[in-house]
């Protein structure tokens, strides 16, 4: 651990772990936004990626602790573990029905995704620890994204999937400076925190997009002037949207407490906290024009 390393403050009083007891459909449509195929495809494409990226992300990060000694720092990173460690088993569940409901073509690419990450973890545990805190740094546009834009984004679609990615992205942005803060006190070398942002952002969106061109094509619809306008829209809000978070993160001075959380995030965070134990999640009503927390 760098003998300068000192810990801050984050912006959520705890890192908190709650069961992702959603309830998916044995005949689950993956075309989960009937009016944007693309747009289910691209997600669909994304959540692929997470059984593979998060496993990865809490192994890279325990190997980290041993170098930290710093106690709330070890406290954020068991609470980072947990929620990631919930995630991938949502996602796995959920990407074995996107398998079982028509697209069995989706297993070649989590076969390259599972080599993908045993290469990245034969790399310095500085070159892992860049990469994580690359990525979390565009999962934090992400959340802006996806609470921000939920209308324009999940309106009409699956309540439960909808509700699924929108919570996943809360707790992205509920532990956003964990893996910045491990690298921080493992590292804290610009240049690689630099290329990291590159790195981890957009070889998780290069997977994420591969998934979404193997579904489109085995629609048949891949080459359709209308699909490619479509992917053409997808991208371009992606970039507007989450692609500030991503210039920021290259910046020296960056820290992801300067990334004010939203205030619908926060709001459903208090509202899960009034929950009785093991009480079902309740999920963001699609049809409502305006989505208001669930709670």
């Amino acid at each position: 651990m760098r003998s300068d390393y000192k810990y801050q403050a984050k912006d959520v009083d705890e890192i908190v772990s709650r069961d992702f007891n959603f309830e998916f459909p044995d005949d689950l449509d993956p075309v989960w936004k009937p009016d944007n195929r693309v747009r289910s495809h691209l997600l669909n494409g994304m959540s692929l990626t997470m059984p593979y990226l998060e496993p990865y992300l809490i192994r890279s990060t325990l190997k980290a602790r041993d170098h930290i000694t710093d106690p709330e720092l070890l406290e954020d990173i068991a609470g980072f573990n947990r929620q990631e460690a919930n995630h991938y088993k949502c996602h796995r569940r959920y990407n074995e029905l996107l398998k079982a409901n028509g697209y069995p073509e989706l297993e070649r690419v989590e076969k390259h995704m599972e080599k993908a990450y045993a290469r990245l973890a034969t790399k310095s545990l500085q070159t892992q620890l860049a990469y994580n805190a690359g990525f979390e740094s565009m999962t934090c546009g992400f959340t802006h994204w996806f609470v921000d834009k939920r209308v324009s984004l999940f309106a009409g679609g699956d309540p439960s999937v909808s509700s699924f990615w929108i919570m996943h992205m809360i707790e992205e942005g509920e532990h956003k400076t964990v893996a910045f803060d491990t690298y921080m006190a493992y590292s804290g070398k610009y240049l690689p925190r630099f290329l990291g942002v590159f790195h981890g952002s957009w070889h998780v969106i290069g997977l994420s997009f591969w998934g979404m061109l193997v579904a489109l094509r085995k629609d048949k619809k891949l080459f359709r002037p209308k699909t490619l306008w479509q992917i053409a829209k997808e991208i371009t809000r992606m970039c507007v949207t989450v692609g500030p978070f991503m210039l920021r993160a290259l910046l020296p001075g960056f820290n992801p407490r300067k990334e004010a959380d939203p205030k619908w995030m926060m709001d459903w965070v208090k509202g899960y906290a009034t929950l009785p134990k093991g009480a079902k999640i309740p999920l963001v009503d699609t049809r409502n024009p305006e989505m208001p927390v669930p709670f």
